[in-house]
């Protein structure tokens, strides 16, 4: 009876997981799973700023213009070399306004 129950409790944590972890033949179809905006009065306006709004934050947007045309390889290493770069240049000057903007610092020109 207890192996059944601990069965029971890994299943149910399986559960909980995300659907990758227990389906791994779902990999790929993970990225579809649905989503459900309400339109309230007939607002087809807003739904559409909150629907965009969901696609843009998850990527889908980005990466159904990135598969529109055919990437050759050497455009794909560039794209992703220049991401890479942008993103620590992005991450070091977030530290330095980060740094400068900091409390409690000594006044670096005292007496001016």
């Amino acid at each position: 009876d207890s192996l059944l129950q601990e069965k029971f409790k890994k299943n149910l944590e399986k559960m909980i997981l995300s659907p990758t972890l227990y389906m791994p033949y779902m990999k790929k179809q993970v990225q579809w799973i649905s989503r459900t905006v309400m339109v309230k009065n007939n607002d087809i306006d807003e739904a559409m700023k909150v629907l965009n709004g969901i696609m843009s934050r998850e990527g889908m947007l980005k990466r159904w213009r990135g598969t529109r045309h055919y990437e050759r390889p050497t455009q794909a290493r560039q794209r992703v070399n220049y991401e890479k770069c942008k993103a620590i240049y992005d991450e070091d000057m977030s530290n330095k306004v980060r740094f400068i903007m900091r409390k409690n610092r000594t006044d670096p020109y005292p007496g001016c």
